[in-house]
């Protein structure tokens, strides 16, 4: 089965946990965009629910569909959070970021009290690393972390959108480093880039995991931490 399908497969499990008058937090990527859409029937079936969008594109995508959007602020606390990964391992850690919205990704998985994650088989590894990590950067001082990057080996290259910079929903750059080769720790790694100054966030989700359902085929995998 391709990964369209199986992506497809894993968001339609996943939307089972969502209930009414729930807040729900809504991933960004194409598994996510399935589970909107299932959400959306969900809400013209009579589902009522308010949800916090991670990016201004699945922002639009919910509100066509006729979901209630509403801030982090106004939500305070969510229920549950529904979103998609580049990679995931056994320890239920991940790689995030590919589609660049990293940052406000992990401020909704921060707040919510229930975080699943849906993929193909694709994105399952053992061991993370072979897609490159994001890092969101601060403009002002993104051409000097990535001298940095270069010092610690992790062969830093900058987000391009054509031929223009990348940039975030909060209008900052995107720097894609490999951490294959590393043998640092991941959390030690973790806290080694954010102790530099202007390293806003990284895509290593390595804790806010409680629930992973993998598309596989036709069948929904479902793995509890």
């Amino acid at each position: 089965m391709s990964a369209v399908n199986e992506k497809k497969v894993a968001a339609l499990e996943a939307v089972k946990y969502i209930k009414d008058g729930m807040v729900v937090g809504l991933g960004t990527g194409s598994t996510a965009f399935f589970m909107i859409e299932a959400i959306g029937e969900m809400v013209r079936n009579g589902l009522k629910i308010r949800a916090v969008a991670t990016s201004n594109e699945t922002e639009k995508l919910a509100k066509k569909l006729g979901i209630s959007v509403i801030t982090l602020a106004e939500a305070k606390r969510l229920d549950v959070t529904i979103d998609g990964a580049d990679e995931v391992d056994g320890q239920f850690q991940l790689i995030k970021g590919g589609g660049g919205a990293l940052l406000r990704e992990k401020i909704v998985a921060h707040n919510s009290d229930f975080n699943i994650i849906i993929a193909d088989s694709s994105k399952q590894v053992s061991r993370l690393g072979q897609f490159k990590l994001p890092i969101e950067t601060i403009p002002f001082a993104t051409q000097l972390i990535i001298k940095e990057l270069e010092e610690m080996n992790l062969h830093p290259v900058q987000r391009m959108l054509g031929a223009d910079d990348y940039k975030t929903d909060e209008n900052n750059d995107i720097v894609d480093i490999d951490i294959w080769k590393t043998d640092i720790k991941l959390t030690d790694l973790e806290h080694q880039l954010k102790s530099i100054p202007g390293i806003v966030e990284t895509g290593l989700f390595l804790t806010s995991t409680d629930l992973v359902i993998i598309g596989k085929g036709a069948q929904a995998i479902i793995e509890k931490k």
